[in-house]
This record gives structure tokens, C-alpha cells and sequence, in this order.
């Protein structure tokens, strides 16, 4: 396995995922959003996982304006928004290879053991 998990260091479903895969002692990599964020190709095969951009988005985030707008774009504009501003992104991205997860899900990813 080779588990990525995206997030930021604040977020306390990060802390919660980072905990779940040190208790069962997986070797993960923590990618700090803030930091780095997610290359053009990690969001694309995240999305195919997932189900597609929206499924991405915070509707919660702290830049309401920006969710807002996203409703009215195309896909192709939604993506390249979201790839600009991934604080808009819901927390944590956990992704093994073309699997991935939006949030803390820890019953799919026992399922990856």
C-alpha cells in the first residue's frame, strides 16, 4: 500500500486519519495542503475515485464566495478553481494508488488492508 493523506495539520479529521493508520502501524505520507497541495494529476485521478469535483468540495469551507461560484461553473472551470484554491477541498484526501477517499472514512480503508 502506499498511502498518501492530504490535509492540513489543523484539521482534526487529518489528525483522525493520520491516528487511525499509525494505530495499525501503515505506512502513510502526510501532504500538507497549505504546504504543497495536490499536483494537476493527483486531483484528476482523486476525482475519477471519488466520483467527480463536487464530490471534492468543502461546502462548509471558510471561503463561502468561492463555493458559491463553484455551483455556476462548468466541470473543466471547476477544476481549475479548485486546483488554485484547494483550501476549498474537504479534509482529509486519503488516496492508495487510483483509490481514494474524501473525509474520514475509515471503514473503506480497512477494506485496503
Amino acid at each position: 500500500m502506499n498511502i498518501q493523506v492530504f490535509g492540513t495539520k489543523k484539521s482534526f479529521d487529518t489528525k483522525k486519519a493520520q491516528r487511525y493508520f499509525k494505530e495499525r502501524r501503515v505506512k502513510f505520507q502526510l501532504i500538507d495542503l497549505k504546504e504543497k497541495g495536490m499536483s494537476k494529476g493527483e486531483l484528476e485521478s482523486v476525482c475519477r475515485a471519488v466520483g467527480g469535483i463536487d464530490k471534492l468540495v468543502d461546502p462548509k469551507a471558510k471561503d463561502a464566495d468561492l463555493v458559491a461560484l463553484l455551483a455556476y461553473l462548468s466541470p473543466d472551470q471547476k477544476f481549475d478553481k479548485v486546483l488554485e484554491n484547494q483550501h476549498v477541498v474537504a479534509e482529509p484526501v486519503v488516496r492508495n494508488g487510483k483509490q481514494a477517499t474524501v473525509g474520514y472514512a475509515p471503514d473503506v480503508w480497512g477494506s485496503w488492508e
